[in-house]
């Protein structure tokens, strides 16, 4: 078998893995980029994202970034030290340089370089806006490259081929080639047969939420109630998690769980969303409510009830809407299965179109409807309009359904990426499991674990395109690599 020799071998042609590539080219590196997808499907989950990121301006990261970022709940760590991550990284002793918590460094450079990346961005093409949500209430400031995911791969794709990145498509890397305890390069096989490519390698090939094997090992008998929410998803099988955990890479974020989205599973569009649950009601196959719709604005969160529907029969509810409720300004801008919604003129005939028990649902609405007490609706933000008496409550937008027709649409957890992953620093250098930089050994993107109980909405694209380019930089220019 033959070995290409470049400087830098990008496993990845998503953003994270675009953005390495382009930023070891413009550091003087000869690159390579693997992606076990065809030209034409190359990306990942990048590609059929609509990549909001958290930022107010092209310049300025939301308010809350940081503290959404570093107050995700991480379990329940020793608090000296946690304490002592504030301090300088050469001081930290073994404990603290190898606890499981969000990296105090990581976070500020991400927001140190947000505002650049995205500036830096903009130079192959890339426009960002602030575009509509598919949210009915938001929590925090959000923009979007025009045209979504979809343009960034497109843009940065023809950038990278028409300064000299070579791109190796139908490839999918199995192994890391390790030796004098540096990573010198990739093993796989090709559309030809087996290939060697050989140079520092930058891992940007995303998370196992293509893997029912590695979802079961990690998520039990869950994993298979959850799909990837598009088909960039399905060539996500964790080989480089795999393939470093292996050259002794330490993990990070919580391999437990993924960032969920709630989808109709009728669909095969990608990121079929159905975000208006908190103007109704939910209720599981047994006909009956499990959980607060609404307990504060949907952005914030929908992943969090998306995962108590997930632990229902099937891992599968439905959305009951009443006459009023689909009269809600804009209500279908949060629903976006391309499928109609299961209609009953009444609620046995909804009943029998959803196959739940009759009795069951028509007493979950009597006593949901018995529940709610006048006041003041406010589509626009969380209005106070609770229940009372009822268990669970409904926090906000509490208004009895009533109103015939009704509409009904069915609800799943999609995988939109894993939690669990590798630990990297502010360099985009991969830990080991003494905290010390593996040589030679990068990553970003959603491989790399940053997340623990709940996503931090609208920035996974941002930390993959930030770290990629530092990444990407870093590899190129040999850093964490003995001469």
């Amino acid at each position: 078998m033959a070995t290409t020799q470049y400087d830098v071998v990008v496993v990845g042609a998503g953003v994270a893995g675009l953005s390495a590539a382009l930023s070891a080219h413009e550091s003087g590196a000869t690159v390579a980029v693997v992606d076990r997808a065809d030209a034409a499907a190359s990306g990942g989950n990048t590609r059929y994202t609509e990549a909001f990121l958290r930022m107010k301006s092209l310049d300025e990261p939301a308010d809350d970034l940081a503290d959404q970022l570093l107050g995700d709940f991480q379990g329940h760590p020793d608090p000296g030290i946690v304490a002592g991550t504030l301090a300088d990284r050469g001081r930290w002793d073994g404990p603290t340089a190898t606890v499981n918590i969000v990296d105090h460094g990581y976070v500020s450079t991400l927001l140190d370089e947000a505002g650049p990346t995205l500036r830096w961005l903009t130079g192959f093409g890339v426009r960002f806006a602030t575009l509509p949500t598919p949210f009915p209430t938001t929590s925090t400031s959000r923009m979007a490259p025009v045209g979504g995911g979809l343009a960034l791969v497109e843009s940065l794709t023809r950038t990278a081929r028409a300064v000299g990145v070579t791109f190796h498509f139908d490839t999918t890397v199995r192994e890391l080639v390790v030796d004098g305890g540096a990573v010198r390069g990739v093993r796989g096989l090709g559309p030809d047969g087996p290939v060697e490519l050989a140079g520092r390698v930058v891992l940007a090939c995303g998370g196992y939420e293509g893997n029912p094997e590695l979802l079961a090992r990690y998520h039990g008998d869950k994993g298979m109630l959850c799909r990837p929410v598009a088909r960039g998803g399905h060539y996500n099988k964790g080989e480089g998690i795999e393939m470093a955990l292996a050259a002794g890479a330490a993990s990070a974020g919580n391999f437990a769980l993924f960032h969920a989205e709630p989808v109709d599973p009728r669909s095969g569009e990608p990121e079929a969303a159905i975000f208006a649950f908190p103007y109704g009601i939910l209720v599981n196959a047994e006909g009956r409510r499990f959980t607060d719709e609404a307990p504060g604005p949907s952005d914030a969160w929908y992943e969090r009830v998306t995962r108590i529907i997930q632990a229902q029969t099937r891992g599968v509810a439905y959305l009951i809407l009443d006459a009023e409720a689909q009269k809600v300004p804009n209500i279908r801008a949060s629903i976006r299965t391309d499928l109609p919604p299961i209609v009953g003129h009444d609620l046995d005939e909804l009943a029998a179109g959803l196959e739940v028990p009759p009795d069951a649902l028509h007493r979950t609405v009597e006593e949901f409807n018995a529940a709610c007490r006048p006041g003041t609706f406010d589509h626009g933000g969380p209005d106070g309009l609770a229940t009372e008496g009822l268990v669970p409550p409904k926090s906000n937008w509490a208004r009895p359904v009533a109103a015939a027709p009704f509409h009904a649409y069915p609800i799943m957890a999609a995988n939109v990426f894993t939690f669990g992953g590798l630990r990297t620093d502010e360099n985009a250098q991969v830990l080991d499991r003494d905290g010390r930089a593996i040589p030679g050994l990068y990553a970003a993107g959603e491989l790399t674990g940053l997340y623990y109980s709940n996503y931090t909405g609208s920035t996974s694209v941002l930390r993959g395109a930030v770290f990629g380019r530092i990444g990407g930089r870093n590899a190129a220019t040999a850093v964490g690599v003995p001469a």
